[in-house]
Formats: C-alpha cells, sequence, structure tokens
C-alpha cells in the first residue's frame, strides 16, 4: 500500500493500514515533515526507531533537502519516502507499479488530480482512493480513470486472474462533518449516501421509565453511559461497559439500560442532489415594519375618503374611488362652485397625497439598500438564542454549516478571513457571519456566545481553538464546546483540564483525521465504500461486497453470518427492479452470487476480508522464525 500526503490524514491512513488490516505501506511526505511529529494515534515501536534511526543517518551523511526523493526501509511494516513533488519518478521508487492500492491524500484537489493521472499511466492495475473536496469534480475523475483503467486491459492478466483497478473519490470533509454536527447537538441523525442509496442512522436518547426503546431496521450501535454526562470520558478514555458497543447482538441490546442508541431507521433510494438555487430575497423583507403600518394607514385613509366621498356626493362607488384618488395625485380640477363637503373632501385627499410621498420615496429606498444588502453578509440578530457558534467556515467548517442547516439549527459562524470558501454558502442561506479574528475582544461576543447553546471551533489551528474555548468559557461557564485538534495527546490533556475546571459542562474534542481515516483504508482493501458513521470517537463502516470468496459469509444464514461487534448484514442486492432488499429472515442462506450491502468495524472488516495478520509483539529479525502460535505472514 502506498499513501501520499502532506498532513495528518496520511499519517494516520498509514497507521490504520499497519496496525488495523496488517498491511505494508509506503509513506509518501514532504521533507519538512521530517522534523514535525507525525499526529498518529499509536505510533508503533518499528515507526519510532526508523525515525530515530533515519535522523542518525542524515546526522552522519549530512544530507540536505536538496527536493529529490529519500528513502528509508524502516525495521517494521512501513517505509518512508520523502519528496517535494509527487512525480512520475517518486511514484516508482514509492513502488506504485508493484502496489495493490495508491492513497492520494494531499490537501490539494489538483496535486491530488495530477498525481492520480501519471499512476494510472504508470500502473493501470493499481487502485486509487483520492481525497477530493470537489464532489461534482470527483464524480467525473472517477470515471475518468476507470474507463482509462479499463481501455488500458487491467480488467484481467494471464495467470493471475481480474484485478480490482477501480477508482474511490472520499472527502474528509463530507465523512467527519456529520460527527462534529451531532457532537453539538443531541438525537441527530447521521446520512450516508452514495449512487443513489440512503442509509439513515439516527442517535436516539435512553428510553425513560416504562418506555420501550424502538430498535429500527436494526441496532446499529449503543453509545456510551457517559455521552452526555459532562464529567464522563471523551470516547476515547471509556473502557468495558462504559464504551460505546458497536453493532452489539440482541442480549447485549436488551441488557444496556440508561444507555442512548444508533439505530438504521428507514433505507431508501434517492436522485442526485438538486443544486441550491439563487438566493431570493422575501417580499416581506424589503419593507420594514413602520412602512409596512404606513402604508396600511394611508390605504386606510383613501378608503375612508372614497366611502365619504360616495356618501356627500351620491356617486357610484367605483367613480367615487376614481375621483379620490385624482385628488390624491393633485390631477383633478379644484372642486370650485361644488358643495363644501366636495370641497372639504378634496382637501383631505390632497393632504393624504402629500403624507404619501414621503413615504412613497422611503420605501424605494429601502427596498433598493435591501436589494444591494441582498448578496451582503447577514449580521446577528439582537434576539438570537439557543443557537450554534460556528468559529471557522473552511473546507471543513462549510461541510458543517451545511449539515446544521439541513437539521434547521440557527447558526452564527465566526471567520477571520473575508475571502473564505464558507462564505459564499452563509450568503445564500442567509446565515449571520461575524467577520474578525476570534482572538480579538468582542468577537464572540457580537456572536452571541453567552446565549449560544454550542461552540463548534473547527479552525486549522490548535491554539485557536483552545483559546476560543477559554474564552467562552469564561463567558458563559455552562456552554457546550467541541474541538477540533489534530494532536491526540494535546486534547486529551485539554479535555482533562477542562472537565476537572468546568465540572459542570460539557467539553468534546474531535479530529477530522480520525474520524476520516477508517473509510480511506477501507477503500484502499478494495471494497466498495459506502460511507461512514462516526459512533462517539469510533467510526462504523457501510459497504457493498459480493459473498463469494468470503468463507465467513457463503453458505450461511444471514444470523450466522453475523458477528457481533465486527460486521452485519444489512440488505441483499437483487439485481432487479427492486433494489435491495431489507429485513432479511434470518434463515436465509447467502449464496455465492449474492451481494450484499453490510455495517462493519474496522477490525472485522480486515479480518472479513482475510488480510489481517497477527504482528509479534518484538519485531522478527532477518533469518529469525515468528513466535510460536504465530500464523504465517503472506506476502504483500
Amino acid at each position: 500500500m502506498v499513501v501520499a500526503g502532506d498532513d495528518a490524514l496520511a499519517h494516520r491512513l498509514a497507521a490504520e493500514l499497519r496496525g488495523v488490516y496488517g498491511e505494508q505501506v509506503t509513506l509518501v511526505v514532504p521533507p519538512a515533515q521530517r522534523s514535525v511529529r507525525p499526529p498518529v494515534v499509536g505510533r508503533t515501536r518499528a515507526t519510532a526507531l526508523f525515525d530515530r534511526v533515519t535522523a542518525a543517518v542524515n546526522r552522519a551523511s549530512g544530507n540536505g533537502d536538496s527536493g529529490a526523493a529519500r528513502t528509508a526501509e524502516p525495521p517494521g511494516s512501513e517505509r518512508m519516502v520523502e519528496a517535494a513533488e509527487l512525480t512520475e519518478a517518486v511514484l516508482a521508487d514509492a513502488g506504485a507499479e508493484r502496489a495493490a492500492a495508491l492513497a492520494l491524500v494531499y490537501d490539494d484537489d489538483e496535486t491530488n488530480i495530477r498525481a492520480a493521472l501519471t499512476a494510472r499511466r504508470l500502473n493501470p492495475r493499481i487502485r486509487l482512493v483520492l481525497r477530493l473536496y470537489n464532489r461534482r469534480l470527483g464524480q467525473h475523475i472517477e470515471a475518468l480513470l476507470d474507463q482509462a483503467s479499463a481501455l488500458a486491459g487491467a480488467g484481467a492478466v494471464p495467470g493471475i486472474g481480474a484485478f480490482d483497478a477501480s477508482t474511490t473519490v472520499l472527502s474528509d470533509a463530507d465523512t467527519a462533518a456529520p460527527a462534529l454536527a451531532a457532537t453539538a447537538l443531541t438525537g441527530t441523525s447521521k446520512v450516508v449516501q452514495t449512487d443513489g442509496l440512503m442509509l439513515r442512522a439516527v442517535e436516539r436518547p435512553p428510553p425513560g421509565p416504562g418506555q420501550v426503546a424502538d430498535p429500527g431496521l436494526c441496532t446499529l450501535a449503543l453509545l456510551s453511559a457517559t455521552t452526555n454526562d459532562p464529567a464522563g470520558a471523551d470516547g476515547s478514555e471509556s473502557s468495558g461497559e462504559q464504551a460505546p458497543q458497536l453493532l452489539p447482538d440482541e442480549r447485549a441490546v436488551a441488557a444496556a439500560t440508561g444507555r442512548g442508541t444508533v439505530v438504521l431507521e428507514n433505507v431508501s433510494y434517492s436522485g442526485p442532489a438538486l443544486s441550491a438555487g439563487r438566493s431570493v430575497v422575501p417580499f416581506g423583507s424589503l419593507l420594514s415594519r413602520r412602512l409596512r403600518w404606513s402604508f396600511a394607514g394611508l390605504v386606510g385613509c383613501v378608503i375612508g375618503l372614497a366611502v365619504a366621498s360616495m356618501v356627500v356626493t351620491g356617486e357610484h362607488p367605483l367613480r367615487a374611488t376614481y375621483l379620490t384618488l385624482l385628488d390624491l395625485f393633485a390631477i383633478n380640477e379644484p372642486a370650485i362652485g361644488q358643495p363644501a363637503g366636495r370641497q372639504v373632501l378634496q382637501l383631505f385627499s390632497g393632504l393624504v397625497g402629500l403624507l404619501l410621498l414621503p413615504v412613497l420615496l422611503a420605501a424605494v429606498l429601502e427596498a433598493l439598500g435591501t436589494f444591494r444588502s441582498g448578496s451582503a453578509l447577514r449580521k446577528p440578530p439582537r434576539g438570537l438564542s439557543g443557537h450554534v457558534v460556528l468559529l471557522g467556515v473552511g473546507k471543513i467548517g462549510t461541510r458543517v454549516l451545511a449539515r446544521l442547516r439541513e437539521l434547521n439549527i440557527p447558526v452564527v459562524c465566526v471567520e477571520a478571513d473575508p475571502e473564505a470558501r464558507g462564505l459564499a454558502l452563509a450568503r445564500r442561506l442567509r446565515v449571520p457571519v461575524v467577520l474578525g479574528d476570534v482572538t480579538q475582544e468582542g468577537v464572540l461576543e457580537a456572536a452571541k456566545i453567552h446565549r449560544a447553546h454550542a461552540l463548534l471551533a473547527l479552525t486549522s489551528a490548535d491554539t485557536t481553538n483552545l483559546e476560543a474555548a477559554l474564552y467562552a468559557r469564561t463567558v458563559r461557564p455552562d456552554l457546550r464546546v467541541v474541538l477540533r485538534l489534530y494532536d491526540d495527546d494535546f486534547a486529551t490533556a485539554v479535555y482533562r483540564t477542562l472537565r476537572a475546571a468546568y465540572p459542570g459542562a460539557l467539553t468534546r474534542s474531535r479530529s477530522v483525521s480520525h474520524l476520516a481515516a477508517p473509510a480511506f483504508a477501507g477503500a484502499m482493501m478494495g471494497r466498495q465504500i459506502l460511507g461512514a458513521i462516526p459512533v462517539e470517537r469510533r467510526v462504523l463502516l457501510f459497504a457493498a461486497v459480493d459473498v463469494g470468496g468470503y468463507p465467513q459469509l457463503e453458505g450461511r444464514t444471514v444470523g450466522e453470518a453475523f458477528r457481533a461487534g465486527a460486521w452485519r448484514v444489512l440488505a441483499l442486492d437483487t439485481g432487479g427492479p427492486s433494489g435491495l432488499v431489507w429485513n432479511i429472515p434470518s434463515t436465509y442462506v447467502l449464496g455465492g452470487g449474492d451481494r450484499v450491502v453490510l455495517a462493519a468495524t474496522r477490525r472485522g472488516l480486515a479480518e472479513l476480508s482475510g488480510r489481517r495478520r497477527v504482528v509479534p509483539t518484538h519485531p522478527t529479525r532477518p533469518g529469525e522464525s515468528p513466535s510460536p502460535g504465530a500464523p504465517p505472514q503472506t506476502p504483500p
């Protein structure tokens, strides 16, 4: 497996492939990252030893950063390549010609696309996983690379068989946004949608006394008992009975009391998402309330003058109204020689006409100002309360903003960059925005932080997120706070300190790369990953697989194929017009030609593929046999 990237996602993905799937990984990173500690959970001894050995070799040889690729072979299952630019020579040096899969997870879409085209030309049989933020462009690139692989004849090789040379385009922002939005709220739904298939999982609070929890189609997870407890552990710190349980069996669900659940509620097919239309200014917002009342008063005066004219002159109602309007606009002849009542009415009509002129002018000016500000950013209303303050509308913040608005949650965005990509979405959705540096005084106050329900600090700077959280705590000690932090050790220290300082407030920390890495790793293993649903700090994957070739599924009933905590068959793909069949009987026998949609954990998916290997505690030296009882390690 080859992983190429320039941020934390590359390191986490490499660790996921090594630790969960037991794969041999070649990691391609820029030279500048050698001096930075990779923010990876559970760094292996081999990686740490490799870092020390490589540093010693570099110091002894005096190698400088010349921009060319430099390689080193660690004593474990990881090989590292340093390159300033991912060229064809670097890909060849990383072993892309012999690799089974290549993940391109650079933060820049153009870099990933250019490298994918080069890799497909270099090895038409390689499986590609791309990280792209632009979803529409990703669909076109995926089709293009698949077509190039098919034309190159990568489907079958004599003597080897068929290759899975598919292309999968994923977005870390789309994967992490539902979890970040759900952390700030309770009882929210999590949706996985791809190729017209929609899976909807709903997080439900624990049932009250005398109530029975609705399991929906099936129970996907049991939440930890301390999910909504401010003093409880933060997901990863939970252990034993307190920890969240993925894919529990019926006995575990029945025994769980006082714990929330994540259930599969309804499943349906949906067409392509409709593109958002242009921002339309409501007619009621063109005029202020005072002007509307002024117009209502003038209309009442006109009606009263018309009725009085009809009574005084005895004219037809239509003619009386017509004469009143002529008098109102001062285009009627003076009522000289007519009865006194008619003359008095004409004078009153002229007076009302004089009052109408400034009201019309004010309405025109106000309507022009409303249209002009329709494309500008809104300011938070005065009486706003119970909203979510979203700090940072970059790649991740934009997706979280869209998710919160889908749930009809009031949001106020805070952004320091006036050219941030999420401001266009905020303008179109008419979401209030405060432009300013959150480290300056008065910015969070302008976002009404003292009346907010939660704070989502999602900037790319850990210190900025921490400073905003600490300042918000001083203003509102019981505020729900969610921090986006890269380094897990730092996140744990921050969480414990905030929990001790503010025991009555809920604080949670999340890492985008931690939430997205399992979906990227699953796609590299060759399964059609439909998506991922975060459950606290863990991830549940959804995949569509062919039963043939999987001894854990083929020839077994649906009930026998279910393994608690590992995988569960959700639906059967009939291939006909009916599409997927849900609520499969537990006695149905899965045949080799069936295709199923299943939910699986990361380790369950690795075990299902048969590529999970047991790594000895101490690395095996060359020529030394592994420890007794360890299974033989299959070649890459």
